[in-house]
């Protein structure tokens, strides 16, 4: 079975990026799903950092999952799982595996400085291992509680199949020790990371390349614990139109694109394929997203995410919905065929209202010509005379047509001007018969005055 995991930490709301890893992995996990082995995707709520952690985006990230589609089947939290990760670094102190370490950070700052002066990579030195028991014990006395480190083994070579990247090769005696845990007792996010993915059956970790060198590390983690090493996939980040990292871009969450009238399936859409060669499709829905979902297809160039394009692809999902699917959105009294003749002219759903302002009223129509003031009220006395239908305007235009030699946009535009207030729009075909005889009759008569 294929398990997945998003892990987001609930210190500010989702942005772009985080719901892109978030789509992926649930795509990935519904591929599984929908072969014989089967697939889960879960929610794990990284919320060790109490200070910033907050419940309102931790409610927030489910409402945003939701909103998407993206339903977890299984959620785990970080702050409930203390005794576990507690449990494990003792097996891991007793298997040698982590050490404690005193130095400052200023300590360490200086050490970095002095390496990189000399040409050397700045590894840290393992002085702290060097510490007799004596040397601990006084330092305990003294209050001096220490920050602890993981020791890698630097004779075993890091290596793994990335399923974007590629072979991947680290040489750990070119890396320092990661720190796991501070001396105030709180964690960092390599170790608890590594033991849930353990704990919660993770045999997939897709994320971001700027996890790399953490992956380096937490293979040895991972085998240190008597775990099976999971799969590991890591995309390129997102960079905006202009081919660089745009801080615009952890601004763009789902709040801000609900706001903007961004329907989910256009951002699944594009967030799908986002990073592929693979063409966007606006009427893929996640179960056909997830069924082609290869990341063999992923390159390794940056994602360029365009919000023009964003726009376009929603712009094609809202031509698509139907009437069932926006009713509760419309303004009061907009029927099904009120929607589907203004639904070729909208981007967002929410324009559906200004339309409806069309066919209501009032409008406010340009000052004409005397002559196509003439024309007008000769359009009046001809719709008056008319069998009021669906095809009441092509019966309108083929009768001015044939009486005043008038065609093309002498013949349609000032109509549409006198009866909408615009030069352009829905097909006054199906607009018409929403305005209805009385408001049509009322507009050209004020037109021609």
């Amino acid at each position: 079975m294929t398990v997945t995991r998003f892990a987001p930490s609930p210190t500010g709301h989702l942005h772009v990026g985080n719901i892109r890893t978030a789509l992926h992995n649930f795509l990935l996990a519904q591929k599984g799903k929908q072969g014989q082995a089967g697939g889960r995707f879960l929610l794990r709520i990284d919320d060790t950092d109490a200070a910033r952690s907050r419940e309102e985006y931790v409610e927030g990230i489910r409402a945003d999952l939701a909103w998407l589609g993206l339903h977890a089947e299984g959620e785990e939290r970080q702050s409930a799982r203390f005794d576990l990760y507690e449990a494990e670094f003792e097996r891991l102190k007793a298997a040698g595996r982590v050490y404690p370490c005193w130095e400052t950070p200023q300590e360490l700052e200086l050490k970095r400085k002095v390496l990189l002066g000399r040409g050397l990579p700045p590894i840290y030195d393992r002085a702290a291992l060097s510490l007799s028991e004596d040397d601990k014990a006084a330092k305990l006395a003294a209050g001096d509680l220490p920050h602890w480190r993981f020791l890698l083994d630097r004779d075993e070579p890091i290596a793994w199949t990335d399923g974007i990247r590629g072979p991947q090769h680290f040489d750990p005696a070119m890396m320092s020790d990661p720190v796991i845990r501070r001396a105030d007792g709180s964690w960092l996010y390599m170790l608890p990371s590594v033991i849930d993915d353990v704990a919660m059956g993770v045999t997939d970790i897709l994320r971001g390349e700027d996890h790399v060198s953490n992956t380096a590390a937490q293979v040895q983690m991972f085998t240190a614990l008597g775990a099976k090493v999971p799969n590991f996939a890591h995309e390129a980040l997102l960079v905006g139109t202009e081919g660089k990292l745009s801080k615009r871009l952890g601004s763009l969450g789902a709040a801000h694109f609900r706001e903007a009238g961004i329907e989910p399936q256009a951002l699944v859409a594009l967030l799908g394929r986002l990073g592929t060669s693979d063409p966007v499709d606006p009427a893929l829905g996640l179960e056909e997203l997830a069924a082609h979902f290869d990341l063999s297809r992923f390159g390794r160039a940056p994602a360029r995410f365009d919000e023009a394009e964003l726009e376009r692809v929603n712009a094609a999902v809202v031509h698509g919905l139907p009437f069932a699917a926006v009713a509760d959105r419309l303004p009061a009294g907009m029927d099904e065929a009120a929607w589907e003749a203004v639904r070729p002219n909208l981007t967002h759903v929410h324009e559906a209202a200004d339309w409806w302002q069309v066919v209501t009223g009032p409008v406010a129509a340009p000052a004409f010509s005397e002559e196509d003031q003439a024309y007008l009220a000769q359009a009046a006395e001809v719709l008056a005379g008319l069998d009021w239908g669906e095809g009441v305007w092509k019966a309108l235009t083929e009768a001015l047509k044939g009486a005043t030699g008038r065609k093309g946009k002498a013949l349609f535009l000032p109509l549409r001007q006198a009866l909408t207030g615009m030069d352009h729009g829905p097909d006054m075909g199906a607009l018409l018969p929403l305005i209805g005889p009385q408001k049509a009759a009322e507009r050209l008569g004020v037109a021609k005055r």
